[in-house]
């Protein structure tokens, strides 16, 4: 492979870090030519891209420890540096162009083993639409609440992101709002359509998380993206802002709707939890489990679609907050499956409504089914509601 002569970085105002040509933008060029999600660069290994869910190595040599070190380091800014060697990881955004279009990426630097390691994921230049990235119609109700809290739950990759972009600038098309991101990186960068909005990242334009989230409830948002929900303080300060008339969105590690509230709560000492319950229900309007499918079906190529989510919805209703303020979150499953007609859906439902708009295999869907037997009941028209 040819080599790219190195050059320093730039740091633009929305904290991406750009490159001249530096020689690692070569594999993100790879990664976008071929249409890739996500690029994987681990010492001892050539270049691994993702398509379309699956993992493949690029025609390239192993990389050894020198080239990793030439090739990420020059990513880095002295502040980067820092996090890097204090934490053994460092996160942020990188621009670079590709064929005359600027490209951003979200990358991981972190250490494994001793070595460097890298995972950058490719973020859409353009932020699609709820019928573009196959979300359920009632997701638009999401869009259009004054206040509270919502969650978008999920595992690292599953498009929580992409998700709330999609709602935050339908938001944007619809009302003339504040909208406030705090981010740590920024990922989607947003146009001002009908809303005014300010997007934070922390490191970059604010110091840390706390200090972003006393600055937000003084800077007049109606809505705040706050990020990932990973320890007491960000919950607090999220139900907080929802408490006092914002609409705060927000994502955690949570395998389904209802095992979400078991999640929030092991953030928190048990002598805390029946306060949190109450908080939790009257405050939180929706969580929206989410995972993404391989879309393989008749209709994906025609809706050039690759993946699709696999979407879990639960609305906060008279009976979900019951559960809740109860502690019967067991019961929370069932009430979803009931509650098709209010909107709600669980995976099962999911699956099926995907199956049947032909953008998955059924053998797929059932591979993934958290319940198989009622997903199988399911398609014969059993148990649907």
């Amino acid at each position: 492979m040819s080599t790219i002569e190195s050059a320093p970085p730039e740091v633009h105002g929305n904290g991406a870090v750009a490159s001249k040509k530096l020689e690692i933008s070569r594999y993100f060029e790879a990664l976008v030519k071929l249409s890739g999600s996500d690029l994987h660069m681990k010492v001892g290994q050539p270049p691994i891209i993702r398509v379309k869910g699956a993992l493949q190595p690029l025609k390239a040599p192993a990389i050894d420890d020198e080239t990793m070190t030439r090739l990420c380091m020059p990513m880095l800014d002295d502040r980067r540096k820092r996090i890097l060697e204090q934490d053994g990881g460092a996160d942020f955004a990188y621009v670079t162009e590709v064929d005359g279009v600027r490209w951003r990426f979200r990358v991981n630097l972190l250490t494994q083993q001793g070595s460097l390691g890298l995972v950058a994921r490719r973020v859409n230049n353009s932020i699609p639409n709820f019928e573009g990235l196959c979300l359920p119609t009632t997701m638009e109700r999401l869009c259009h609440y004054d206040q509270g809290l919502i969650l978008l739950a999920g595992v690292t990759g599953s498009g929580k992101s992409t998700t709330i972009a999609s709602i935050l600038n339908y938001i944007n098309r619809t009302y003339r709002k504040h909208i406030l991101t705090l981010e740590d990186p920024i990922e989607f960068v947003f146009t001002d359509d009908k809303c005014l909005i300010n997007q934070r990242e922390v490191g970059q334009d604010v110091k840390d998380f706390a200090i972003g989230m006393k600055h937000a409830v003084r800077e007049d948002p109606d809505i705040i993206l706050v990020g990932e929900m990973r320890d007491e303080e960000t919950f607090m300060t999220a139900i907080h802002a929802a408490e006092t008339g914002h609409l705060v969105f927000g994502t955690i590690h949570a395998a389904s709707a209802p095992t979400t509230i078991g999640r929030i709560l092991d953030l928190f000492p048990e002598e805390m939890h029946n306060a949190l319950r109450s908080a939790i229900a009257n405050n939180m309007k929706g969580i929206v489990a989410q995972k993404l499918l391989k879309a393989n079906g008749p209709k994906a190529e025609e809706r050039k679609v690759s993946r699709v989510p696999v979407v879990e919805i639960m609305f906060f209703d008279v009976m979900v907050k019951k559960l809740v303020l109860e502690g019967r979150d067991d019961e929370l499953a069932d009430h979803i499956r009931k509650s098709s007609r209010d909107g709600m859906q669980d995976f099962t439902q999911s699956l099926k409504s995907l199956i049947d708009q032909e953008l998955i295999d059924r053998k797929d869907a059932l591979e993934i089914a958290p319940n198989r037997e009622a997903l199988m009941m399911a398609l014969k028209g059993i148990g649907t509601t």
